[in-house]
């Protein structure tokens, strides 16, 4: 069962009831399914696209009784101790369909495709064995007849993905989650009921009771992905269910759960959950009604193994509770190699560690599962083969000490380190190097990163990772062997998060592996867990650069008006008063030599004053033509009056 679909954590499962197989899905994306009695691989199955399309998750199917093979098809594995054991497995794969695999066949039963369009989150049988559920990533839940292997029913249950299932006990119930989890009735494919209370997507759905839900006592679990709480939901006749009632605290989100329903008010349910921390958690709680304060665990446990003389910390992959109450099956360690043992689990201790010699059991269990190891015998006729056309034969340059002994015959011994070293130094050193033949190049950039990355050394590294020419980035990263890729990413994921100048240089190395291994990083199942990090940190900084933009701007506009006001500050305060004062002799000639007539050339008003004396002169004349008329007319006038006056001045 996994608790997240896949996404998080690589999808484990125990058998039920008898616990006596672990079927596992490791990062290759072959299935792999180990005896837990013998603590031994049991078989081991390779899709047709684990690379393309890895499993998501894995659900054994009910117990029911194995029918006997023939002579001729026995296994191994057909030898069960008890009368029902569970003989299906089914599994969810990214592309959508779903994958039935038989441990009494060894092989695939049937495949279950044209269901969704998505990948498949999670897979849930019916107690009928002939039915099963799927929901997925397009947002529906598929109903599969495996009878006639086609899709019975679809239907819609959820705004985003449908990223867990559970069915009840009687199997008349389905529980669905996404971001609400919703209940239906399976007879008529309606909802039943709807629940809120989770802020992510729901990772983890149970139930924790086989009561029928008309009598208040139905209980289910739910967990969500980034929340350190179990949440216990009642489901209730009247419907006033909105909240949920019991709540359990955990150390990081779950990842994998095992239960024991109760089945009357007076039985305790029992809770094994195994978080992301590798830590497993154990509860103990009567399911009565509502508990306001959180659960803690009523045990911790912890798996080490001492490295030197300190303990180091051992991931927990999966815990089932055994059929006894008293006991715990665990398994530990990696997916490619899990140790697998039984242990007595005791309340008393809040707190319990065990320390394994991990390394001691996985050699015991391979030389026990390997038989003999055949050296394969070289000719000396034999051809070497490298990729490109057939039959091609690679051309190996050797040093004439080599050849002659090849040519001997003779020793057929190996040679040492020591004389391989000193060869190395003599043809570096001879003369045959200086005029330019081909020798071995121990300063490559991409021999020394990838001793870098193996050995953790920083002056390495450092030299490494200053470089800033993009065609030897390039280069070093296009050379690097595919199990060096990972390595390195996360070295620079490390690297990223320092000094911004580093950082700077880091970013070409990102881009340069990214171009040059996609399709290798594109081929692994656990790709999002080892660059989601990376993601986070680069999204987080692209949307501080808007903010540090803004404030860029806003800096410089400050810095400008400063400055401006600076400058006209500068610009007031110059000094006018004249330095020098150049004053011109002037003579007594040119004093009198000007026009009296003449207007100052210093008046600004010169032109008004010539207009002006214009005006008084042309007035003058007028007055002189009146008074000449006037005369005139008078001495008319006195002609006519005869004045003796006029006329003695006549005479």
């Amino acid at each position: 069962m996994a608790a997240d679909g896949g996404r998080a954590a690589l999808p484990c499962a125990f058998s039920p009831k008898s616990q006596q197989f672990l079927a596992l899905c490791a990062q290759d994306g072959r299935l792999r399914i180990w005896n837990t009695d013998s603590k031994t691989l049991q078989q081991e199955y390779v899709p047709s696209a684990h690379l393309s399309a890895a499993c998501t998750c894995v659900t054994w199917g009910p117990c029911r009784a194995v029918q006997d093979v023939p002579q001729r098809k026995k296994r191994k594995c057909e030898t069960g101790s008890a009368a029902e054991q569970s003989d299906l497995l089914a599994l969810g794969t990214a592309a959508g369909s779903v994958l039935i695999y038989s441990t009494v066949k060894g092989d695939l039963h049937c495949t279950l495709d044209g269901g969704h369009s998505g990948p498949v989150n999670s897979v849930q049988w019916h107690p009928d064995d002939s039915v099963l559920y799927s929901g997925s990533d397009d947002t529906h839940i598929a109903e599969w007849d495996l009878q006639k292997g086609k899709v019975s029913c679809k239907w819609k249950a959820d705004r985003s993905a449908v990223s867990s299932l559970c069915i009840s006990p009687d199997g008349k119930l389905l529980l669905s989650a996404g971001m609400t989890i919703k209940m239906w009735n399976l007879e008529t494919k309606e909802m039943y009921r709807k629940f809120t209370g989770h802020s992510t997507m729901v990772t983890t759905l149970c139930f924790a009771t086989t009561r029928p839900p008309d009598s208040n006592g139905m209980y289910f679990l739910s967990g969500a992905a980034h929340d350190r709480l179990l949440s216990v939901w009642q489901v209730r006749s009247d419907g006033k269910d909105k909240n949920s009632v019991v709540s359990f605290t955990l150390t990081d989100e779950p990842q994998h759960i095992d239960l024991q329903t109760s089945n009357r008010k007076d039985e305790a349910m029992r809770l094994a959950v195994v978080c992301k921390d590798g830590q497993l958690h154990l509860f103990e709680h009567f399911l009565n009604g509502i508990c306001k304060k959180p659960l803690s665990p009523v045990c911790s446990l912890q798996v080490s193994t001492m490295k030197g003389d300190s303990p180091v910390p051992v991931p927990l992959l999966a815990a089932a509770l055994c059929a006894d109450r008293q006991n715990l099956m665990l398994a530990y360690g990696n997916h490619l190699q899990p140790v697998i043992g039984e242990q007595p689990f005791n309340t008393s201790e809040r707190h319990a560690c065990l320390v394994r010699d991990v390394h001691a059991t996985l050699s015991l269990s391979v030389d026990t599962a390997v038989s003999k190891v055949k050296t394969p015998i070289v000719n000396q006729k034999s051809k070497v083969l490298i990729p490109g056309l057939p039959g091609h034969k690679a051309p190996i340059k050797v040093s004439p000490n080599e050849a002659e002994k090849r040519k001997k015959g003779a020793t057929t011994t190996e040679m040492s380190i020591e004389e391989r070293l000193e060869q190395i130094e003599l043809s570096a050193s001879g003369k045959g190097a200086a005029k330019g033949s081909s020798s071995l190049q121990t300063d490559s950039f991409a021999v020394l990163l990838v001793q870098g990355l193996e050995s953790k050394d920083e002056k390495i590294l450092n030299k490494i990772f200053q470089t800033k020419k993009d065609a030897l980035i390039k280069n070093t990263v296009s050379r690097l062997p595919p199990p060096a890729i990972l390595p390195l990413l996360e070295e620079l994921s490390r690297r990223l998060q320092g000094h911004p100048y580093a950082a700077l240089l880091i970013v070409q190395w990102f881009k340069a592996v990214l171009t040059q291994h996609a399709s290798y990083l594109s081929s692994l199942p656990d790709l999002m867990s080892q660059l989601g990090s990376i993601y986070h940190m680069i999204e987080s900084r692209v949307k501080l650069y808007q903010q540090l933009n803004k404030l860029h701007g806003k800096l410089y506009l400050l810095i400008t008006q400063v400055a401006a006001s600076n400058s006209t500050q500068r610009v007031d305060d110059v000094d006018r008063t004249a330095k020098l004062v150049y004053e011109e002799e002037s003579s007594d000639e040119d004093e009198g030599s000007g026009d009296e007539g003449r207007p100052d050339d210093d008046s600004d008003n010169w032109e008004e004053d010539e207009t002006s004396m214009e005006m008084t002169e042309d007035k003058e004349n007028h007055k002189e033509e009146d008074e000449d008329e006037e005369e005139e007319d008078m001495n008319d006038e006195s002609k006519a009056n005869g004045d003796p006056e006029n006329e003695s001045e006549e005479e």
